[in-house]
């Protein structure tokens, strides 16, 4: 009987191995038979931790004692070249897929906040629409502006096609100052202008947030500045490029009658911040030898400095800066390309480098002749119809216009502003590509 028992599970331990063998093959994976028990005593060697927590090998099937712990079988892509591989790849990008943007939770979107006042509902429109035509990840827009344009910001928005509808979400808020007199802050240099100060205190929800003037445009999607968030030091907690690149004929380094960050001051009109850590920190200042919460610091810094300041919020952003110079990290100026970057010669290597990211059209520029290569893109984004091809329809037109630009200071680096777009409009097509028409049919 005892032999009998003995052949028996013999025969049950090779049945195993032949099953395990014959779905290997039929996964297509050759893999090198699994190496006979170890003696009870023997150490195991366990993989790696990787991120992603799987279930416990106690749950996965198992040969017989001692044998080899397998992960269930994952469908790996099957193509005849490495292209087709790494298209598969990058059809798994977050963005298009409907499917990805259905589970992907609140917290891990982006948010971006403007605010429009006066006569800058269809400037902030083309950003807004700028932001959305590269974006990957999901967009929660934070509109803050006048009563009177919110009817027709909402209108605007909801006319767009699903195919882009679906990768945001707006909020449309009242312009509010928490403390001191809201007359005096809608003032403060052009309309509404100083509510970017009070985001923290009105967005307790929200943990980070991109804040951006309406007459930027993006170039690339909003995932790429985003992701500087992950470069702040643990005592950082905003980010903004130089005012300048060159001290000597910087505004601030020559005209300023109050502190300023670093050498040539800092520009607000595109600023990234971590709001939670701005909530909590305490302030250095010249008013009390402690700190001051956010909050209670805006109005008395403002009453302090409000006959030295010209550029109103910025300056008074350069003055927290300047008394709390760990907390800010600086990012180079293709993040907010300026006619200042071209006019007076080319001042932005990395913009020579590597293209303008975010076109920043101060100024007015995008509404008269004085810059005709900021105008040019300006009308190309707003005039591109959202289903066309955006080669077709807005990156060759764009290149006729900047041909009658050349004569111009800024239109005479064309590669500099068509650079960075070149690239995010061939991502976009590939991904259209691989989504609408798929791996498989690509030649």
């Amino acid at each position: 009987m005892k032999l009998r028992s003995k052949a028996a599970a013999l025969l049950l331990l090779a049945l195993a191995a032949l099953l395990l063998a014959l779905l290997s093959l039929r996964a297509g994976r050759a893999e090198p038979p699994a190496p006979p028990a170890r003696p009870a005593s023997a150490p195991q060697r366990h993989p790696a931790p990787v991120p992603a927590r799987w279930p416990g090998p106690g749950a996965l099937p198992r040969a017989g004692p001692g044998a080899r712990r397998r992960r269930p079988p994952r469908p790996r892509p099957r193509a005849d070249s490495r292209g087709a591989v790494r298209l598969e790849k990058l059809a798994r990008r977050p963005g298009e897929p409907r499917s990805f943007q259905a589970v992907l939770p609140p917290e891990l979107w982006i948010h971006l906040a403007v605010v429009a006042c006066g006569s800058r509902l269809e400037e902030t429109l083309v950003m807004l629409k700028s932001a959305v035509l590269f974006s990957h990840r999901k967009i929660q827009f934070h509109i803050f502006t006048e009563d009177s344009l919110k009817p027709e910001f909402d209108k605007q928005l909801r006319q767009w096609p699903d195919s882009y509808t679906k990768k945001f979400e707006h909020r449309i808020y009242s312009i509010t100052f928490s403390v001191g007199n809201p007359h005096e802050w809608k003032k403060l240099f052009k309309p509404c202008a100083a509510q970017r100060l009070f985001l923290p205190v009105i967005l307790k929800d929200v943990d980070s947030l991109l804040y951006v003037d309406t007459d930027v445009l993006f170039l690339r999607p909003v995932d790429d500045i985003w992701k500087l968030l992950r470069l702040f030091n643990s005592t950082q907690l905003a980010a903004m490029a130089p005012e300048h690149e060159i001290p000597k004929i910087g505004w601030y380094s020559r005209f300023a009658r109050h502190p300023f960050y670093g050498s040539a001051g800092v520009n607000s009109g595109v600023m990234l911040m971590n709001l939670t850590r701005i909530r909590s920190t305490q302030f250095k200042n010249s008013m009390i030898p402690t700190g001051l919460a956010w909050e209670d610091m805006l109005y008395p810094l403002y009453q302090k400095y409000k006959n030295a300041i010209t550029w109103g919020d910025q300056d008074l952003l350069n003055i927290i800066f300047y008394f709390n110079p760990e907390c800010l990290y600086v990012f180079p100026c293709q993040w907010n390309y300026r006619p200042d970057h071209c006019m007076y010669g080319s001042n932005c290597r990395e913009a020579e480098h590597e293209g303008v990211s975010i076109l920043h059209g101060n100024r007015g520029v995008y509404h008269d002749d004085k810059q005709p290569t900021f105008k040019a893109l300006y009308e190309a984004i707003r005039d591109f119809p959202f289903q066309d091809n955006l080669f077709q329809s807005m990156y060759y037109p764009l290149q006729l216009k900047f041909l009658e630009t050349v004569h111009t200071l800024c239109g005479r680096i064309p590669q500099v502003f068509l650079k960075q777009i070149e690239k995010t409009m061939k991502r976009a097509y590939e991904k259209h590509v691989i989504i609408h028409v798929g791996p498989n049919q690509i030649h």
